[in-house]
């Protein structure tokens, strides 16, 4: 499953440093991951690349050196990777995923999340490739969960309601293609707040300084590293059958509000809860959340895809760099 390609090293010697080509391992099957530069891409981009895919990840604003920059709003541009790397299999995990933004900036929104999305799935269907679509739990109205592939969405809110065109539009444009519906994310992020678990992290660690935090919303915290895998295997089963195609449910199994997040992240750290205050109420500002989309992942499971890291062991691993007491290190860690 490998390839062989030139690659040029610079090599030191004493007095002077030479060019040298040097024979590089470049594995056959090809992967294209867009948002590389974000919580989820870089998990996916990883997995990817640690398990004998040659993976190129794209991003924009942050992506150089590291990633190729690509504006997905131009399609010539699209095109032009998409052709020249021939990918088998595009993840796409870039998107305008937080709702409040959404609310504010619903064409930029719409553009990224509906219209780039589609013309996306167009490309890969013109190259055979597998695409990866990633959707969100909050295309359901929170009502009757626990939500099947097949049960009918209903978002609350505007972000709900792009992801879920964005869902169509890549399915009428490639047939073959797959969505993966996912729940709130957490993960190794770059700053605290690329994450709405993560970002709690400073009202836990204050503690002379009550902070409120929802106790109404039912949540499925869900580790970036798993969902990556979930991609991975998704994609290496589907070369093995092309029946493997359609809408897809993964999610952590741990239902939890913020509160019990939060304190779950404090019992973590040894760290204490008492200042963290539960608010029962249904939130009043911002954009409408479903109160609980929890997914079924069965279909999933049933493939023998799936993996699931216990919350106080992801969030411990994600949230270490960032814990300002350094006494605690001595204490938990050692």
């Amino acid at each position: 499953m490998v390839g062989r390609e030139k690659e040029l090293k610079i090599r030191f010697v004493p007095g002077r440093c030479e060019l040298v080509q040097e024979d590089v391992r470049v594995p056959s099957r090809r992967v294209l991951i867009t948002g590389a530069t974000g919580l989820l891409g870089r998990a996916v981009f990883k997995e990817f690349n640690e398990n004998n895919w040659n993976a190129v990840g794209c991003g924009y604003r942050r992506a150089q050196p590291r990633f190729e920059q690509v504006n997905l709003l131009d399609s010539a541009a699209v095109h032009g990777i998409i052709h020249d790397f021939q990918p088998h299999v595009i993840v796409h995990c870039a998107a305008e995923r937080r709702p409040d933004v959404v609310e504010s900036q619903p064409d930029a929104a719409s553009q990224l999340n509906v219209a780039a999305s589609g013309n996306l799935a167009k490309e890969a269907a013109g190259v055979g490739a597998f695409l990866i679509y990633i959707s969100t739990d909050y295309v359901f109205d929170g009502t009757s969960p626990p939500y099947k592939e097949t049960d009918i969405p209903n978002p609350l809110n505007l972000y709900g309601k792009t992801k879920l065109e964005g869902e169509k539009a890549v399915l009428e444009n490639n047939e073959g293609a797959a969505v993966l519906r996912i729940p709130v994310l957490y993960g190794e992020v770059e700053r605290l707040e690329e994450s709405t678990v993560t970002v709690m992290f400073d009202k836990v660690q204050f503690s002379n300084k009550s902070a409120n935090m929802d106790h109404w919303q039912q949540r499925f915290p869900t580790n970036v590293k798993d969902v990556a895998a979930v991609c991975r295997q998704l994609a290496e089963k589907r070369m093995l059958d092309p029946s493997v195609k359609g809408t897809f449910h993964w999610s952590g199994n741990e239902q939890m509000t913020k509160y019990e997040m939060a304190c779950a992240i404090a019992d973590a750290f040894n760290l204490p809860s008492s200042h963290l205050r539960p608010i029962t109420d249904c939130p009043v500002v911002g954009a409408l959340r479903p109160r609980n989309a929890q997914l079924d992942c069965s279909k999933l499971e049933m493939l023998g895809i799936g993996q699931r890291t216990p919350f106080r062991a992801g969030i411990k691993e994600s949230l270490w760099p960032f814990l300002v007491d350094k006494r605690w290190r001595q204490t938990v860690f050692h």
